[in-house]
């Protein structure tokens, strides 16, 4: 299983290489001759040759080839680490590499939309001039793109009164317009949004909250992402590689946490 899992990982990074040759001009790439950035190696290079020796042989030839995540995941959680730090001028590579492994432009517009609620506005409005220039160099026109409202997935009703009455009593005395938002806006409207599938949305936000090191709030996160799908070796791998993109004391300071939940979950 492994082996025929990875075997699909190193095909599908195959379809990486015209991406990063577009960005960087290159007239031909290969796995070792292309950086992971909007940067050629050459100019990487003329600043800190070290730092283009690891681009190019740990995240390129080792981190993306890794089994436990395909390069399709590996896009989303990366899109969600630029966004949720502003990092925008390493948008249009990724962006393109998300593409090219899978991603639909859909769900592009979609994790930028989700993230502007658990990143910030700002941060999202940031991505938008990134990938707005991508998706016009693409051809990708407004009927590939979601509806601003569009018929929502179906509510699970006991889950949902669940997490309202938990939040209802630690946020509705403190703050009642966060709790009305909360309810509303986020749990029963973007979170059923149907052009990001459930387990896609959970992965993003578990990607920015670590990112952006807010481990209290990954439990309940993380938990929803496994009941949508996530398996056990794909959130430990998320982990992994959010060290290089959000940082190695982020990755470590979730550790506990993602810990914790893998050890109280049944199996």
């Amino acid at each position: 299983m492994k082996k025929t899992l990875f075997a699909a990982t190193v095909a599908s990074l195959a379809l990486i290489t015209p991406a990063l040759a577009q960005i960087t001009g290159a007239n031909t790439v290969s796995s070792t001759s292309a950086l992971p950035s909007a940067l050629t190696r050459d100019e990487v290079r003329s600043v800190a040759p070290a730092l283009e020796r690891y681009g190019r042989e740990t995240l390129l030839d080792r981190l993306w080839r890794r089994p436990d995540l395909s390069p399709r995941d590996r896009s989303l959680v990366t899109l969600a680490a630029l966004i949720a730090r502003g990092q925008a001028a390493e948008l249009p590579t990724y962006v393109n590499l998300a593409l090219d492994s899978g991603v639909k432009p859909s769900e592009v517009s979609e994790v930028v939309t989700h993230l502007a609620f658990y990143a910030g506005w700002g941060n999202a409005m940031a991505a938008v001039a990134a990938v707005r220039e991508i998706f016009a160099a693409r051809g990708i026109e407004a009927d590939q793109l979601p509806a601003a409202s569009p018929p929502l997935l179906p509510l699970d009703e006991a889950g949902e009164a669940q997490r309202a009455a938990g939040v209802a009593q630690s946020v509705r005395p403190v703050a009642p317009g966060l709790d009305e938002f909360t309810t509303d806006v986020l749990f029963r409207d973007l979170w059923l949004r149907p052009d990001l599938a459930p387990r896609d949305r959970s992965l993003v936000t578990v990607s920015a909250l670590i990112t952006a090191g807010h481990v209290a709030q990954l439990p309940f996160h993380l938990n929803r992402a496994m009941d949508h799908g996530l398996t056990r070796a794909q959130a430990s791998e998320v982990v992994a590689h959010l060290a290089f993109y959000a940082g190695w004391p982020n990755a470590f300071s979730a550790v506990p946490v993602v810990k914790g939940v893998l050890e109280g979950r049944p199996g």
